[in-house]
């Protein structure tokens, strides 16, 4: 592996402080590289930047990197509430992984459809696919990892909030072992909101949720800063005696959200305001 792409795979993946330098290098590199550039971009929050490096990558030579990247615009979509738009470039991640029998692009496809479809109530549809990735998703930590994100959503979306604290904090523990912090903060946001939904009498939830709040905002992964606070804030019981309170979090998720949509694409931006995920802000701040 190349210097370029081990740095680039640091910043993807393990947590390596984002050098603008190195992402400018990435995304005029060769595939891999421009696939991993489109990563971080995302988990910056600068998913217009991120559509533009990956969305010419579909007709990659390289089916499992077009597959990947396919996967990746899917995964920028979902975050941003549009799972009808995250789930056309799933399928089509899942057609090219197909023609190569890929692993990871296969786990990623299979895992991309399966949170479109229980986040629109397909829960059979989603519990099926979710059993498709299962032995894929074990060949890659990361894959693994994500196979346990959409496990506990799963559980959730299906009210069964105690089944889902399991795999969410396999995930967690598996991201710690793999020092893959970016992925160890997303854990501790679905962990927080499984205890949060099953009942959480200690605060655990809440102390992870904001701890993966400050962990996403120092790091500039500015993706997850407002689905932490806004986790923080549901596992917030009142206003007075917790710092920060509730009100201050779910202001902070404000913030966060309307840096993310000016960093985003037109459709990026269309698919979150028409979303029932993505909060409605009626203020934007200065």
């Amino acid at each position: 592996m190349s210097e370029l792409l081990a740095d680039l795979r640091a910043m993807a993946f393990h947590g390596a402080p984002i050098d603008q330098r190195t992402l400018a290098r990435g995304a005029s590199g060769d595939p891999e590289a421009r696939w991993l550039t489109g990563v971080t971009l995302g988990a910056q929050g600068r998913y217009a930047a991120a559509y533009a490096l990956l969305e010419p990558m579909r007709t990659a030579a390289d089916t499992v990197l077009a597959s990947l990247a396919c996967s990746t615009i899917g995964s920028h979509r979902r975050q941003l509430g549009g799972h009808g738009e995250a789930r056309r470039w799933d399928s089509t991640a899942l057609k090219l992984a197909a023609q190569v029998d890929a692993d990871e692009a296969m786990a990623d496809a299979l895992l991309g459809l399966a949170a479109d479809a229980l986040a629109v109530g397909r829960l059979a549809e989603s519990t099926s696919l979710v059993s498709r990735a299962e032995s894929r998703a074990r060949s890659q930590w990361r894959t693994e990892i994500r196979h346990g994100w959409v496990t506990a959503e799963l559980a959730l979306a299906s009210g069964r909030a105690a089944d889902a604290v399991a795999p969410a904090e396999a995930a967690a523990r598996l991201s710690r072992e793999h020092l893959a912090a970016r992925h160890a903060a997303k854990s501790d946001i679905v962990l927080a909101v499984a205890l949060t939904t099953a009942g959480d009498p200690d605060g655990r939830a809440r102390r992870l949720a904001v701890d993966a709040l400050d962990t996403a905002t120092t790091a500039g992964w500015y993706s997850l800063c407002w689905p932490a606070a806004l986790a923080a804030a549901d596992a917030t019981p009142h206003d007075g005696g917790e710092e920060p309170a509730k009100a201050d979090l779910r202001a902070c998720a404000a913030a966060h959200l309307h840096r993310v949509l000016r960093a985003a694409d037109p459709v990026a931006r269309r698919v979150a305001e028409r979303s029932p995920w993505v909060p409605k802000l009626d203020k934007r701040p200065d």
